[in-house]
């Protein structure tokens, strides 16, 4: 029996749970174990990226960088932060016609060779200009692949999969943090240039594996049918989701469902272009959720410690490198345990309750750390500065369940196929300019008016909890068509299940499921 059976499957996705068979798990079926394996070549894009930041902490902590750059600080030092970022803004006009032109897989293998040469190069650097320059070539490789990746995982994942291993693509941003705080950690004693070059080297490891296993991955079924290559999206369907049977109904359902929604946003939506962004309600309504999820991932107090931990620390008397890195290592450690542990909880929870729970414990242990900041600054006290590293690691718990898994997954779900690459290249456009404006500004803020910033990122964690809770919509337990659906009305979404199983020959009855909950339920601001 293949991996979608007949069996009826309660709390999966409404449009076809009773197509899903609940005995079956991934690690019983070899065709799913393999396609899990893929979605895993594809999820360490997000590790390069994860790398960068925790890298580029460690190596302020590092003399023997400093030295060997003149010791960079101010607007250097924001550069030197910020030029990855620059370098992904300089893609992103082509990353998305790479994904969908060109398709998902080439789109990756182009980034990852750039990536590898970006990164032999900052590994050689003989002077800040080299490293500025490599540190651009890897910005720019990396929004290749990182537009394509977490596309691919969406688009591939055996329904009942989809939700944890979209939401653990952005968590694995942890498991490249780890591997450069506690390499920078090992190599801080190297008395010579390798003490950075070597984590410099390091940097390029996912790009190498995504260079050499790529073109082994399967290709997107949705991808594939845009391109009206439908034998070989049909052919991937059975071949991972039901052990090659291709009259399995689930497969016959996905591959009908998939080709009635690209056609139904090609024709009744005219979901197709940049334009279309704003020319619908629910695309503005897209619009709006993406940009504000890309701009509260940055401006949410989390830049200060990503990007200049050893400015917080020398602000709480905490200046030995050893001890500075042994926490930044400890830290990310931290953040991937919540930020995984929440990605596998996305069907249970839900995507709303994690949002909002994480806003509210963001906004309070951040208030805390502005609070022990300040007895600090006036005291000395050295129970508030152990308080900060507390409320540092409790902030980010809070951070890391919804503002690490969610952000792609949930921006990747609520964007039909005809928009998903182009909608992530803004979401991912809009994150680098909060990027790129934290790196400069905190750097320089954190020197003039130390702990007082902080008051600034309290006010706006505030104003992030109101946004999400009028905004933010419940999307959990259905199918990838379906969610996205949802912002077009519920008559679409109605129309492309409808028309789906009517195709595929498959009876659903989705009105009994609790799932099927009216969109217009989903948040305050629609009830409008």
């Amino acid at each position: 029996m293949g991996a979608g059976g007949a069996a009826k499957h309660s709390g999966l996705q409404a449009a076809y749970g009773h197509l899903l068979d609940p005995s079956k798990k991934w690690y019983n079926n070899r065709r799913l174990i393999v396609l899990n394996g893929w979605i895993v070549l594809l999820l360490i894009t997000s590790s390069t990226n994860g790398y960068d930041g925790s890298m580029m902490n460690g190596l302020q902590s590092l003399d023997q960088w400093k030295e060997y750059f003149h010791n960079p600080t101010g607007g250097q030092l924001g550069l030197l932060n910020a030029i990855q970022n620059i370098g992904s803004l300089a893609a992103y006009p082509f990353a998305p016609y790479l994904s969908d032109g060109l398709g998902r897989r080439p789109a990756i293998f182009i980034g990852s060779v750039i990536m590898c040469i970006a990164t032999a190069i900052q590994t050689a650097s003989q002077s800040v200009g080299m490293f500025i320059g490599a540190r651009f070539l890897i910005g720019f490789g990396l929004t290749f692949a990182a537009n394509a990746a977490p596309l691919l995982v969406t688009e591939i994942a055996y329904p009942a999969h989809r939700g944890p291993l979209s939401s653990t693509y952005n968590s694995l941003w942890f498991s490249g943090a780890i591997v450069a705080a506690w390499t920078t950690f090992g190599t801080f004693k190297i008395p010579n240039t390798w003490a950075w070059r070597v984590p410099s080297a390091l940097q390029s490891l996912p790009a190498v594996i995504q260079l050499s296993l790529i073109w082994f991955c399967p290709e997107s079924p949705r991808w594939l049918i845009s391109k009206g290559k439908e034998e070989e999206a049909l052919k991937t369907l059975a071949y991972y989701h039901a052990d090659g049977n291709s009259e399995d109904p689930l497969v016959r359902y996905e591959f009908e469902e998939i080709k009635a929604a690209i056609e139904f946003d090609r024709t009744v939506a005219s979901n197709f272009g940049w334009k279309s962004f704003i020319s619908t309600a629910g695309n503005r309504r897209r619009l709006r959720i993406i940009i504000a999820l890309a701009f509260f991932s940055q401006w949410s107090g989390n830049g200060l410690v990503a990007y200049y931990l050893n400015k917080v620390f020398d602000g709480i008397g905490i200046t030995n490198p050893t001890t500075q890195l042994l926490i930044n290592g400890i830290l990310q450690i931290w953040n991937l345990f919540w930020a995984v542990t929440a990605a596998l909880m996305v069907d249970k929870l839900g995507r709303r309750t994690l949002f909002l729970a994480s806003a509210i414990g963001m906004t309070v242990f951040f208030t805390m750390q502005t609070i022990c900041s300040a007895v600090f600054a006036n005291t000395g006290s050295q129970g508030a500065a152990h308080a900060v590293i507390a409320a540092i690691f409790l902030y980010y718990g809070s951070y890391d369940i919804a503002f690490t898994p969610l952000i792609v997954s949930y921006t990747l779900e609520i964007l039909p196929y005809e928009l998903r690459a182009k909608g992530f290249t803004i979401f991912s456009f809009a994150i680098s300019l909060s990027l790129i404006f934290n790196q400069y500004v905190n750097p320089i803020a954190l020197d003039a008016i130390h702990w007082k910033y902080y008051i600034v990122y309290c006010v706006w964690l505030v104003f992030e909890a109101v946004f999400l809770y009028f905004f933010v919509i419940e999307t959990k337990n259905r199918s990838l068509e379906e969610t996205a659906a949802l912002f077009d009305g519920d008559d679409a979404a109605e129309q492309i299940k409808a028309v789906a199983a009517k195709q595929a020959g498959v009876t659903h009855d989705i009105k009994d499921e609790k799932s099927s909950d009216s969109f217009q339920e989903q948040s305050p601001e629609l009830k409008k």
